[in-house]
């Protein structure tokens, strides 16, 4: 009985470590010419949305062009950090 009991807690201390996921650090988001978001996050990494409002993966260091003509770098490629983000999971 008590092996029962020490797996229940063990699994379910597993099971909340995943809703553990910061959402509101994205201190800013750009739009670019081609139609795609970039979210900048609280430690300066960014993380790309397409026009569907997925994440999708970006090489760090590809130069965008913004809607208003500036360039900006890509720094990281975060896009498992967005995905949870555009996508919580569902209680």
């Amino acid at each position: 009985m008590f092996k029962k009991i020490l797996v229940a807690v063990a699994s379910s201390m597993f099971a909340l470590s995943a809703f553990a996921v910061d959402r509101s650090d994205i201190n800013k988001s750009i739009q670019l010419k081609d139609g795609l978001t970039v979210h900048v996050f609280s430690n300066g990494k960014m993380g790309m949305e397409d026009q569907y409002g997925r994440a999708v993966p970006m090489s760090p260091g590809h130069i965008m062009e913004t809607q208003d003509g500036n360039r900006i770098t890509m720094v990281g490629n975060e896009v498992a950090r967005l995905d949870g983000i555009l996508n919580p999971p569902s209680d």
